[in-house]
C-alpha cells in the first residue's frame, strides 16, 4: 500500500506545466538581434542544439521528483490483530443406513440424505471464521472423525470422506453425544456447542441419550438437534429380481428424544423435511451461535521519499553541469 503522509503539497505540481509554458515563450525569444542573418544560412546545425532541448525537460523533471518527496510518499504494511472467544463446535452426524433414504433432491435429481447433508454441512463451515470445529460420526458406534480444528481445509476433507454405514447400521445417539462431550468438556471457550444430526431413533450403544444431554447440560453444552427425513413413509433403491427398484419404508425418527435434548441442554430442536429446509436450519444456527470478535489493524509506513529526493539531486546537478559546459549558450 502506497501513500503520501502529505498528500496537499502534490499541488504545487501545477508548477511544472507553468515552468514548460515558460520555456517554450523563452525560446521562441533570440538573446541577440542582428540586422541579417544571411551569414549564417550556411552554417551546420550542432547536435547541441538538439540536446539543449534537454535540459527544460530535466528541469521539470527535477520540480516534480524534489515536490514529490516533499509529499512524503509511504509503503505501508497492514497488520490485523482479531480478538475473540471463540466458539467450539462439534458436528455430530448420523452415517446410519437409513441415510440412504432418497427423499431429498440437489439441482432437481433425487440424492440419499448423507449427500445433501455434507453439501448443507461444507456451507455451514465456509461461513464460520476463528471457530474451532470438530466432527463426530455415528450408527452403531461413535467416533471422532476430526478432532477440534481452525484448519477448515482439513475438516472439510473428512466431511468429504464420509460414508453410509462406515460406523455401522444401528444409530447410537447417546453414545454420540457422549463422544462429543468428550472432546469439549475441559475446553476453556466462551461457548461450547454440538450440533446433532439423525434421522433415526436410539436402539444401540451403552448410554442412554437422556444420559448423555444430562451430562452436556453439567458440562455446560448447548445442543441442537436436527431430524432429517420426509414424514411418513421414504423411498428406498433396492435391487430386486428385475433389477434396481424404489421401495417404500416407514420413517422412524424419535422426535420426542431430540426435543427433550435440545431442551434440556438450552439448545433448539429443528426438523428438515428437504434440502432448503436444512440449508435455513444451518444458517439459523449459524446465526444464533456467531461470534463477536474485536479487530484491530496496525500500519506500518516506510519512508520512500529517498527514492525521488535522490534521483531529483542527480538531474539537478546533471542539468548544471551541462549548462556551464556542453550546453552551455551564448549568452
Amino acid at each position: 500500500m502506497i501513500r503520501f503522509a502529505e498528500p496537499w503539497l502534490l499541488i504545487a505540481l501545477v508548477i511544472v506545466p507553468l515552468m514548460m509554458l515558460y520555456e517554450w515563450k523563452r525560446a521562441g525569444s533570440s538573446r541577440i538581434r542582428f540586422s541579417s542573418l544571411e551569414l549564417f544560412k550556411g552554417l551546420k546545425h550542432s547536435r547541441s542544439l538538439f540536446w539543449r532541448k534537454v535540459l527544460p525537460v530535466m528541469r521539470c523533471l527535477v520540480m516534480c521528483l524534489f515536490i514529490m518527496a516533499l509529499a512524503r510518499p509511504q509503503s505501508g504494511t497492514r497488520t490485523t490483530e482479531i480478538i475473540t472467544e471463540g466458539v467450539d463446535i462439534m458436528l455430530c452426524l448420523d452415517t446410519s443406513g437409513s441415510m440412504n433414504a432418497l427423499d431429498f433432491t440437489l439441482n432437481n435429481k433425487r440424492v440419499n440424505r448423507l449427500q445433501v447433508v455434507k453439501k448443507v454441512v461444507n456451507e455451514f463451515i465456509h461461513g464460520r471464521q476463528n471457530d474451532r470445529m470438530g466432527m463426530v460420526v455415528f450408527a452403531e458406534e461413535a467416533f471422532t472423525q476430526c478432532p477440534l480444528t481452525l484448519d477448515y481445509g482439513v475438516l472439510l476433507s473428512f466431511l468429504d470422506s464420509l460414508e453410509i454405514g462406515m460406523a455401522g447400521d444401528s444409530t447410537a445417539i447417546g453414545s454420540a453425544i457422549a463422544t462429543c462431550v468428550k472432546r469439549l468438556k475441559d475446553l476453556k471457550s466462551k461457548s461450547k456447542t454440538i450440533i446433532l444430526l439423525t434421522d433415526g431413533r436410539n436402539n444401540t450403544g451403552t448410554i442412554s441419550p437422556a444420559t448423555a444431554a444430562d451430562i452436556a447440560k453439567t458440562c455446560n453444552i448447548k445442543v441442537y438437534t436436527i431430524g432429517v427425513g420426509t414424514e411418513g413413509e421414504a423411498p428406498f433403491l433396492v435391487d430386486s429380481l428385475f433389477g434396481k427398484r424404489y421401495v417404500y419404508q416407514k420413517v422412524d425418527l424419535d422426535e420426542e428424544t431430540l426435543q427433550e435434548i435440545a431442551q434440556k441442554t438450552g439448545g433448539t430442536y429443528f426438523r428438515a423435511t428437504n434440502t432448503e429446509a436444512l440449508k435455513t436450519i444451518y444458517q439459523q444456527i449459524d446465526k444464533m451461535e456467531k461470534t463477536e470478535a474485536k479487530v484491530k489493524e496496525y500500519m506500518e509506513y516506510e519512508e520512500l521519499f529517498a527514492y525521488f529526493l535522490i534521483p531529483g539531486l542527480c538531474l539537478l546537478l546533471a542539468e548544471i553541469v551541462l549548462a556551464n559546459t556542453k550546453l552551455r549558450k551564448i549568452p
